[in-house]
């Protein structure tokens, strides 16, 4: 027998599926939220997010943008070191921002470096957030003991800098292998690996702090005491009910330490325990053109330090826009 409450379709007429409210739907809610509106009103905005976009492309597209291949040996001449920019008395319009001392074209090495400072600095705050959120959740949400333990870790490893953090992860690490030969590793992969660790567990803290301040509000609130009542595993209503309410303030607090991430990555790599000098970071050019600075070859400094300020700068407009437009206050 047919349900009474769903209507029966007319003779001959074919019955058509609700549609359920899918990826365009939610397409459509942003388009038409405060966040959007607010994007769309602040060109600074716009153009930080233009910025962080080029970035980004060319990150993963460099291989086919850079006009040269920094990596391949076969095709750098030391003969074309130093060479100034194209616009100079001396420069080659094939090497439109000069070259650096191993005859590297400046443009095609920011690009590779920007690709490995925005690939180590996007790896470590994801592990930072994994760390944080995961800490700062069952810190509000258990309490007691455990609250004060991890809280208590976090205040201690507040008292130290961050950049201090990260060289001690580094040394401890980079020891560990050269003490132990027999663990046959790739020196790059290690250099990469050791980086998004020192830096991730150096900044788990503001990930920690936050959503734990944040779970305590949500944990007294009716609907997790709703799951409770129900039987609901605590892993799941954490998971499922209290994560979901709290991301707001951590995408905020992940797009500021982005930047943070990459500087940390430039430091470690411009004081020599970043990555090996063959990789073009924006932190080893930095270091290179460092001693050509005061002979007259200011642009194999200049450039990669630049290109290392804009992106911070475009980067932190993003993070302080994010914070205006999800903070409920100020709408």
């Amino acid at each position: 027998m047919a349900d009474a409450r769903m209507p029966t379709p007319a003779p001959g007429s074919v019955a058509v599926p609700t549609a359920r409210p899918g990826l365009a739907d939610g397409v459509h809610r942003f388009f038409d939220s405060d966040v959007w509106f607010s994007f769309k009103r602040s060109p600074i905005t716009i153009g930080a997010a233009a910025v962080t976009l080029l970035y980004f492309v060319m990150a993963v597209f460099g291989p086919w943008i850079a006009p040269h291949d920094p990596f391949d040996l076969a095709k750098l001449d030391l003969l074309d070191s130093l060479i100034p920019p194209a616009w100079m008395a001396d420069g080659e319009a094939r090497f439109p921002l000069g070259t650096d001392d191993q005859g590297r074209d400046l443009l095609s090495a920011i690009i590779y470096g920007s690709r490995v400072s925005l690939v180590i600095g996007f790896a470590s705050v994801l592990l930072s957030m994994v760390i944080g959120i995961g800490l700062g959740l069952i810190s509000g949400f258990v309490g007691g003991a455990i609250d004060a333990f991890i809280m208590r870790m976090a205040e201690i490893q507040l008292s130290f800098p961050a950049i201090l953090v990260a060289l001690l992860i580094n040394g401890v690490i980079i020891g560990y292998f050269k003490t132990h030969p027999e663990w046959q590793v790739d020196q790059v992969t290690l250099a990469y690996v050791v980086l998004v660790l020192s830096i991730g567990l150096s900044n788990w803290v503001q990930y920690a702090r936050t959503v734990r301040g944040s779970t305590l509000v949500e944990r007294n609130k009716e609907y997790v005491q709703a799951a409770h009542v129900i039987g609901i595993h605590p892993a799941m209503i954490m998971w499922r009910h209290i994560l979901p309410n709290v991301m707001g303030p951590v995408l905020v607090i992940a797009t500021i330490q982005l930047a943070l991430a990459v500087i940390t990555e430039a430091t470690l790599s411009f004081l020599g325990v970043g990555v090996p000098p063959t990789e073009p970071s924006l932190g080893t050019l930095i270091r290179v053109g460092n001693d050509y600075l005061f002979s007259g070859e200011w642009w194999v400094t200049i450039f990669p330090g630049a290109a290392l300020a804009i992106l911070v700068l475009a980067v932190n407009l993003l993070g302080d826009w994010l914070r205006d437009a999800l903070n409920p206050k100020l709408r």
